[in-house]
């Protein structure tokens, strides 16, 4: 069973923003140390290497996809424990990404925001982020790892239908 798309597409001046969020019942630090430190971010997404701080580039490898590659992510800002945007280039394009993480009594809840250029862009990438962050989810509680063919293609209709009602 796939499971529920919880994400967004909000029109900018630029494009659009596709934004999904998930709730911890953790402190901002721990959920913090779960998306930036390397040993963390490999078992959701995939490990890091090199020298990290605003304006360095970082190279993170994409263990979870095919060939498991490696890619070169710039920082753009990283505010500890609130902020943390990235960007990236390839043969898709330009990549720009944000994560931003809010204390809310007992839990912190995680913000993640990819600026597109065309909202149709989501239908592609918005089940690849709903999964990562269950990934994220998943590795926090000890649970099984979740399989992306639940994942797309069942939500590309649903980030297509919502990114078309943003133009």
């Amino acid at each position: 069973m796939s499971p529920r798309p919880t994400g967004r597409v909000r029109s900018t001046a630029t494009g659009a923003d596709l934004v999904i969020q998930r709730s911890f019942r953790a402190p901002i630090e721990d959920v913090w140390q779960s998306v930036t430190a390397s040993e963390s971010t490999a078992r959701w997404i995939g490990p890091w290497e090199g020298e990290a701080g605003p304006g360095k580039t970082v190279r993170l490898q994409m263990a979870f996809e095919k060939g498991a590659p490696w890619c070169d992510m710039t920082i753009d800002a990283c505010e500890p424990p609130r902020r943390l945007a990235l960007s990236a280039k390839d043969d898709y394009g330009a990549w720009r990404l944000e994560l931003s993480l809010a204390a809310k009594g007992e839990t912190t809840e995680l913000t993640f925001i990819q600026h597109l250029t065309d909202p149709a862009l989501a239908g592609d990438t918005g089940p690849g982020w709903e999964y990562y962050l269950d990934m994220l989810v998943a590795s926090r509680l000890g649970a099984p790892l979740p399989s992306f063919a639940d994942y797309y293609p069942s939500q590309r209709d649903y980030y297509l239908g919502d990114a078309r009602t943003q133009e």
